[in-house]
């Protein structure tokens, strides 16, 4: 293995699942050869505001709002969400996002805490 790789997100297929609900998901992970890191581009379409939301058992993440702008929930608690946002979010926290009349696109951070992921998918209210 290299001791550095360089991938462009954009030249990363896809997630079919996530584009059938309006969200565009690129996984670096595999495209990377790290041994601990995963980097994910994720675009919400204009003022999507999905029912569901994730949290993990063990890994930790971090989300950068590179474009757009929206909203989070952490648990029960929603916050504002504007371009450079750094959101640092526990394994436990059950997290879901929110776009914003322009969209909202991130940068997901995360490691290969447990290897094949612990996503756990929540349904939630933003009322």
């Amino acid at each position: 293995m290299s001791s550095y790789t360089i991938v462009n997100l954009m030249d990363v297929e896809g997630s079919d699942m996530a584009a059938e609900q309006g969200i565009e998901m690129r996984f670096g992970r595999k495209h990377l050869d790290s041994e601990h890191l995963g980097v994910t581009y994720v675009r919400y379409a204009p003022n999507l505001r999905p029912s569901t939301g994730h949290s993990h058992r063990q890994q930790e993440e971090a989300y950068v709002v590179v474009e757009g702008s929206g909203r989070i929930r952490l648990d029960g608690e929603v916050r504002e969400l504007r371009r450079w946002d750094v959101v640092r979010v526990g394994a436990e926290v059950v997290r879901a996002f929110e776009a914003g009349p322009e969209g909202l696109i991130l940068i997901a951070v995360g490691a290969n805490r447990p290897e094949g992921g612990d996503g756990v998918p929540v349904d939630v209210s933003w009322d």
